[in-house]
């Protein structure tokens, strides 16, 4: 970007502007806004953390008094990416004590000064779900998190309507819950273990249903609790699932119970694709150009993006940090894209498609009047393998920035990456290192 310039432009009406409103626009970069064509030159006008105008520079009238920040030929600005599948923050669920453990909330062992929430925002993800491991059938609460500035947990959290940490639940079948008792040893007993955890929710919610006093009501339970979250539909499952006949195992469950569901990996989906996309279901993929370690992943194939396209069905990327780095997401694009599926597709499985998944939809995942100023400014395509984040906004504060030395080490590597002279983690706003919170370009 080349030099912040500050103007005034008087030419066309604009809407009113507060005295205190924090105004910037970003003008010349193409804007890909997933809610409609791409805009060649165009400007991005954002103001106290949401999206203001977004059109053609012709088109646009900047308000009075906004930073302008005039961008490089060739940038590209996009809505900020959604990771839908993640494990950053060295985040734990559920104990080897049980197969069933949906009371474990990622929120309580989640570390925001992790290293992972750094190269996340190099990645240009603002948003991110943040999930437990799959070995257990039930392995706890996920966490939805929007990678804003904070030292603490509850600073990051998305929320649910009645205030409390937005999250939905990891369950999981195949291999990885299989194994000695108390864990089930074939699939038959998997399934047979998730109906019997659902059948004991309905039956406790029937039972605080029906109580006519605080004397009648059961004792608490807070396995019951999130499961009966799930069955009320305020909980997305988020279901860990490979080989296509799991696939259409989580289906069946999904069916019986009634509850939400987002298909997570599913290496085979290409296999029954057209049952995927008649059942409703969305898929979250994890494109990877080297597949392997576990048996059930051996068919995992780049067609199935194309192919769930062509079916119908709702797809989503993702990138399940460390499986794929997160600093590289915009791959999984490009790898859809070259193995079938639509440029549009593609990107809005980065973005849009994303967020739904995760109930956020209506704030971010587009660039959209009214939405969250979440967005990444990319140095070209973001389906070109020779692009680069440059910088990556979340909530209209700057979070990570390519031409900061300390950033450029997180998002390209080499010693003392994630620590500071002193030793200290490298996290924005945290420790030593400071915040890029209310910066403009500088380019």
């Amino acid at each position: 970007m080349k030099k912040l310039l500050i103007a005034a432009f008087a030419a066309g009406m604009v809407l009113p502007v507060t005295a205190l409103a924090e105004i910037r626009a970003f003008a010349g970069a193409t804007l890909i806004t997933v809610a409609g064509p791409e805009i060649p030159d165009g400007v991005l006008v954002i103001e106290d953390g949401k999206i203001r105008t977004v059109g053609a520079r012709n088109v646009v009238r900047i308000p009075d008094g906004a930073e302008v920040v005039e961008l490089e030929a060739g940038s590209v600005i996009m809505p900020g990416i959604v990771d839908t599948h993640s494990h950053v923050g060295e985040v734990s669920g559920g104990d080897r004590s049980a197969p069933v453990q949906p009371e474990a909330r990622a929120l309580d062992s989640l570390n925001v000064r992790s290293s992972g929430i750094t190269r996340a925002l190099a990645g240009g993800i603002t948003s991110v779900n943040v999930m437990p491991g799959s070995g257990l059938l039930i392995s706890g609460q996920t966490i939805y998190l929007k990678l804003r500035e904070g030292d603490q947990i509850m600073d990051l959290v998305y929320r649910f309507d009645d205030g409390s940490p937005a999250g939905g639940l990891k369950m999981a079948n195949g291999t990885n819950p299989i194994g000695e008792p108390p864990y089930p040893g074939t699939r038959a007993k998997s399934a047979a273990l998730v109906r019997s955890a659902y059948i004991k929710a309905i039956e406790y919610a029937e039972k605080i249903a029906g109580a006519e006093s605080e004397e009648d009501r059961p004792p608490r339970d807070l396995a019951m609790e999130a499961l009966g979250e799930v069955l009320s539909g305020k909980r997305m499952v988020h279901f860990h699932s490979h080989r296509h006949d799991d696939l259409l195992t989580a289906i069946r469950l999904r069916d019986e119970f009634g509850f939400r569901m987002v298909l997570h990996h599913t290496s085979e989906a290409w296999r029954v694709a057209d049952q995927i996309a008649e059942a409703g279901v969305p898929v979250s993929l994890i494109m990877i150009d080297s597949p392997g370690g576990k048996l059930e992943a051996l068919n995992l194939e780049a067609r199935s993006a194309p192919v769930l396209e062509q079916a119908g069905a709702r797809v989503a990327f993702h990138t399940d940090d460390w499986v794929s780095d997160s600093r590289y997401f915009l791959r999984m694009a490009a790898m859809g894209v070259r193995a079938g599926m639509s440029r549009e597709a593609a990107l809005v499985a980065m973005t849009q498609a994303g967020a739904d998944m995760l109930d956020i939809g209506d704030r971010v995942g587009s660039l959209m009047p009214g939405k969250d100023a979440d967005f990444v400014i990319l140095s070209g395509d973001p389906l070109s393998v020779y692009t680069r984040v440059r910088e990556t906004w979340v909530e209209g504060q700057k979070r990570f920035d390519l031409d900061d030395p300390a950033d450029r080490l997180v998002a390209e590597g080499g010693f003392n990456a994630l620590t500071d002279d002193d030793g200290a983690a490298h996290i924005h706003g945290l420790g030593p290192h400071r915040s890029h919170a209310g910066q403009g370009g500088s380019r």
